[in-house]
């Protein structure tokens, strides 16, 4: 029998209450977009909740002591382009040493298939957590063939995290990668039949970039 990763809810009452001005459909672009760095912020506590720290020899202004720290290095933060960029930003600011993935996809909007047309990884994957980030969890098309890639380049770990998912979306991600866990603000309602996740927030990357 498969053992299916964890999807974690994040729900503190600070990004519910961020998330919901999101959603507004009059919210300005440059609103969504600090709106969407914040988010990104708080979730990145918990993504990285278990991130392993090791012990360096420090002086305090009273004695030296042990202490723990992050190799912030060894985090790859993956973006899959482009409204991940808006997720980048805000888990920087947290975790400033990481290294930086890009994957660019665009979906077919005929046949909603993910189509990829740029890949570049740091070097070293098999040593390096990966954390790939992207708003919408929609079809999972995307999400699928970004972490089939990723995989190609042996990771340590992955784990994906996302504004918004679909329970469509994620059936569909889970089926093709059971070992993946899955991090959201929120699970809604559906997909309609143009594959945008209702009630949601529109297109996450028109709304960031103000492209439409």
């Amino acid at each position: 029998m498969t053992v299916v990763a964890p999807v974690t809810h994040v729900d503190h009452p600070l990004i519910q209450h961020k998330l919901t001005l999101m959603r507004e459909k009059n919210r300005s672009t440059s609103s969504f977009r600090r709106l969407l760095n914040e988010i990104s912020m708080l979730m990145a506590y918990e993504v990285t909740r278990d991130m392993p720290t090791q012990l360096i020899e420090i002086e305090t202004p009273l004695e030296a002591m042990h202490a723990p720290v992050i190799d912030g290095k060894k985090t790859v933060f993956v973006s899959i382009m482009r409204a991940g960029a808006g997720f980048l930003d805000g888990m920087l600011n947290v975790v400033p040493g990481a290294r930086i993935g890009h994957i660019g996809l665009y979906r077919d909007p005929k046949t909603l298939v993910a189509v990829e047309y740029y890949f570049k990884m740091p070097q070293d994957m098999h040593e390096r957590d990966a954390i790939v980030l992207d708003p919408m969890l929609a079809t999972g098309n995307s999400a699928v063939a970004a972490v089939d890639r990723l995989k190609e380049t042996r990771p340590k770990s992955i784990r994906f995290v996302c504004l918004l998912a679909a329970p469509e979306g994620l059936k569909n991600f889970q089926a093709a990668h059971s070992d993946v866990p899955v991090f959201t603000a929120a699970i809604d309602r559906q997909l309609n039949e143009h594959g945008y996740i209702v009630p949601g927030l529109g297109d996450a990357g028109d709304r960031l970039f103000g492209t439409k």
